[in-house]
Formats: C-alpha cells, sequence, structure tokens
C-alpha cells in the first residue's frame, strides 16, 4: 500500500471512537447540568455565613460534601491546607468542622443538625 493513500477502515475507525466519545461528554454533561437538589439549602447556609473548614484529603470531609451531592458549590468551603491562616483564626482543630453564627461544631453533621443549628430550611421533598 502507498504510504500516502488513506486507509478507508482506519478512517472510519478513528470516526466511530470520535463519535463515541463526543456522545460520552454530552452524555456526562446532561448528568450534571440541572440544579441539585440541596441548592436553595446550600444556598441559605451560604447568605448565613456558614462555613465549613476541611481539606481535600479528608475522608470524613469528603463524606459531608457527598451529602450535599452537586450543591455544594453553594457551600462556604475553607481549605484549610490552602487557606492554614483562616483555619487558625477560627479555631479549627480537625476535619470537617462547621462554623455556624459564632460557634464551632466539629465533625460530620448531618444536614438535619445543619438546618437546625442555622435556621435554614431542608427540603429533602425533591
Amino acid at each position: 500500500m502507498d504510504a500516502d493513500a488513506v486507509d478507508p477502515n482506519n478512517m472510519k475507525l478513528k470516526f466511530l471512537i470520535i463519535m463515541l466519545l463526543l456522545l460520552i461528554s454530552i452524555a456526562l454533561a446532561a448528568c450534571n447540568s440541572g440544579p441539585g437538589k440541596y441548592d436553595e439549602f446550600a444556598a441559605c447556609l451560604f447568605e448565613k455565613e456558614v462555613t465549613m473548614y476541611g481539606t481535600e484529603w479528608c475522608s470524613h470531609c469528603q463524606n459531608q460534601k457527598a451529602e450535599f451531592e452537586k450543591s455544594f458549590k453553594y457551600v462556604d468551603f475553607v481549605d484549610c491546607d490552602k487557606n492554614k491562616d483562616a483555619c487558625l483564626r477560627a479555631g479549627v482543630e480537625g476535619y470537617p468542622t462547621w462554623k455556624i453564627n459564632g460557634t464551632l461544631y466539629p465533625g460530620e453533621q448531618p444536614l438535619e443538625r445543619l438546618a437546625s443549628l442555622s435556621g435554614c430550611e431542608l427540603n429533602n421533598e425533591q
């Protein structure tokens, strides 16, 4: 076969792979679009200046984030590895730690408790 010739089977395979990757990307984007289950709750926590202090490597922090599902993006999160001074000033001694109305609450907190402590409404029926 001539080095300059194009193999039609190879071109079809490349096209199919590109189309498959494109479809997977679209499907993943569709799964992550739309409002999160706890968007309003997390936004209320932010408005009331509720803060979660933690780190990316902390398994308890990851569990806490997972409870919020994709709504965690609205939570005021301070990464203590990246912002050590803020965590020291707040008096954080372990992860995660929630600061609500000036009081620190160490450890994972159920969303119902965060709602009770903050006065934010938690709507579980979405």
